[in-house]
């Protein structure tokens, strides 16, 4: 889709009225409006295009997620996001715990509205039912992005009307199960594959990913392994031999991606590589570096080959490809003390810029265009392996699908005769390092129960100075508030435990 599907977005005002037309030729109405071919791929594409709302996919919301954890660090409060890290959020003063909402829900309506009427209109059946899956996949993405956050949230399936304003919060068992609903209705009408022309839609591939997801953060074990293993019997995908190049721009799209939301400049970018790099504004923590094995598989505490004076050679390869240290290269050059000041490291993962390549020149805001990958395939192996360890425990191919992973960066496979337990750490381990920067490591450590644990303390940076203070409330943070302006608005809502309205 991109860079070939360009977002048409739904017009409902236009120019001026005249008193002779009767029905406006300027514009369109919902009664005007699904008629067409044209128009059914219009509403879908405007679907799509809610993914790139500054509070879902698009603005540097996906590169912000990892602050709310122990991998970086943010000097400022882009969004409410700091004031989340820092557990002193509720439901009417933190940006993002209001606009995602609002974000999710807009999307929602798109979704439904395609629904409601791509059934009427005359084209090709087989094309209406892939538009309808289409619709359906990405409304189970906005509700679970919902119900991960929020837990039970009112289930809307219909177009706009009157009794949603007062329609209750659903359980968050039933918002699971409508997620599920919409992904399997959806699967056999989707391709496994398009064309160059719609690169960017949903496939049979996506539709597994995210449910393997949705099942393994809802902890049904045996259901998300199954999941997973139905995207890897599909034969569709493989993982980037490049890790570092995985996240290149002239890559995007290989082997691994399975789902992304797709940028193009000007009309639809972002300002990931000014605020990773310039702005230094999600920076890696010292806990985050410290966390990488050194290249024989074991920790700095335990491996000989950690020297505290070169305390970066022989580390996982992963640490060079995702985060700058001085004395690293980037950009061309040596990095420098200054250049990073924060913590004494930058990301570079989502940045545009090579290691050894001198920019032609510095980026301003808005002028990025890499996408993010929402669902990769290396994420699925991990998915499938953890979810098999929890359902049947580390049997062989637990230990294949983990091992593929360390194996495309050259570390050594997982000792053999790991316990359950052994093999859970090492898994939760593999995967904060290997989705490192991606958004994902937040939902991880809500949904192991370790939040409490990793979240509650001061932060330092490099130097071992102190630059801040994460707080973390077991009894009310695993969720985050229902938005107050929501429940003003409609007082059926009922707001989580330990929040005020």
């Amino acid at each position: 889709m991109k860079k070939s599907l360009l977002f048409l977005l739904l017009g409902l005002a236009g120019c001026g009225e005249s008193f002779l037309e009767v029905q406006p030729t300027d514009r369109f109405t919902q009664e005007t409006f699904w008629k067409t071919r044209e128009h059914a791929e219009a509403g879908l594409n405007a679907t799509y295009a809610a993914l790139l709302n500054g509070n879902l996919y698009g603005g540097n919301t996906s590169i912000f997620w990892d602050v709310l954890t122990p991998n970086t660090f943010m000097y400022n409060n882009p969004n409410g996001f700091s004031n989340v890290a820092q557990g002193i959020h509720d439901a009417a003063n933190t940006g993002i715990i209001n606009n995602l909402w609002g974000a999710c829900y807009g999307g929602i309506g798109r979704a439904n509205n395609v629904l409601a009427n791509v059934g009427a209109i005359p084209m090709d059946e087989t094309l209406k039912k892939r538009f309808a899956a289409e619709a359906k996949f990405l409304r189970a993405l906005f509700y679970h992005n919902l119900r991960t956050l929020y837990g039970g949230v009112p289930l809307i399936l219909d177009v706009a009307n009157e009794t949603q304003a007062s329609q209750p919060r659903s359980k968050t068992e039933d918002v699971l199960a409508q997620i599920l609903k919409d992904l399997d209705e959806a699967a056999p009408d989707l391709p496994l594959s398009y064309g160059s022309t719609e690169r960017g839609r949903a496939t049979k591939g996506a539709v597994l990913a995210l449910k393997a997801r949705t099942l393994l953060y809802a902890g049904r074990w045996a259901e998300a392994a199954a999941a997973a293993k139905a995207v890897m019997d599909l034969k569709t995908y493989s993982l980037f031999p490049d890790y570092r190049a995985l996240f290149y721009l002239e890559n995007e799209g290989n082997s691994e991606v399975i789902f992304d939301a797709q940028f193009k400049f000007p009309e639809f970018a972002h300002g990931f590589d000014v605020n990773l790099d310039q702005f230094n504004g999600a920076a890696p923590l010292p806990d985050l570096v410290n966390d990488y094995y050194l290249t024989d598989g074991k920790s700095i505490k335990d491996s000989p080959l950690y020297n505290p004076q070169k305390p970066y050679d022989n580390r996982d390869p992963r640490l060079l490809a995702t985060i700058m240290y001085v004395g690293s290269q980037y950009k061309g050059a040596p990095v420098t003390e200054s250049q990073y000041p924060q913590t004494g490291f930058g990301q570079k993962k989502y940045t545009i810029y090579k290691d050894n390549e001198r920019p032609a020149a510095t980026k301003v805001e808005g002028q990025s265009e890499l996408n993010f990958i929402i669902l990769r395939y290396a994420d699925v192996l991990l998915m499938y392996a953890e979810a098999q360890n929890e359902a049947a425990g580390p049997d062989a191919s637990v230990y294949e699908a983990v091992n593929q992973v360390r194996r495309r960066v050259k570390m050594p496979d997982l000792p053999a005769g790991l316990t359950k337990d052994a093999m859970r750490a090492e898994l939760r381990h593999e995967r904060r390092i290997e989705l490192a920067g991606e958004g994902l490591y937040y939902h991880d450590i809500r949904r192991w129960r370790t939040a409490e644990t990793v979240m509650n303390g001061d932060i330092f940076n490099s130097k071992g100075q102190r630059i801040g203070t994460r707080r973390f409330n077991a009894n009310r943070d695993y969720l985050w508030p229902i938005p107050s302006v929501a429940i003003q608005l409609n007082p059926a809502l009922e707001q989580n435990p330990g929040y005020n309205k």
